[in-house]
């Protein structure tokens, strides 16, 4: 079925404020995403993100520096899909998948 899917791993706690040794994964900061979708079809039009730190058990907007290190960690990962993700003026990360 075409369309939007979105995948949660429901009662995984992904708080590890604290834990020691995996700092290069930067379990402290999340995505808020903000998916718009073509009418009738489903299929993703545009996907917004916003970057956010966690900190003491609350979300509050990533400072500018880890917004652009999850800008370049996830256009990365994204390349080999033919997409890209880019940092917007407004501080929101964009993905710009590629053309089908």
């Amino acid at each position: 079925m075409p369309g939007l899917r979105l995948l949660s791993a429901p009662g995984r706690r992904r708080d590890y404020e604290g834990v020691t040794g995996y700092e290069e994964y930067r379990a402290d900061l999340r995505l808020l995403y903000f998916a718009s979708l073509q009418p009738g079809t489903g299929t993703l039009a545009a996907l917004r993100m916003a970057p956010m730190q966690a900190r003491k058990l609350r979300l509050h907007r990533a400072a500018a520096a880890d917004a652009r290190w999850l800008a370049t960690v996830l256009e990365r990962a994204s390349r080999r899909f033919g997409s890209r993700v880019d940092l917007q003026p407004d501080g929101l990360l964009a993905l710009h998948p590629a053309a089908s």
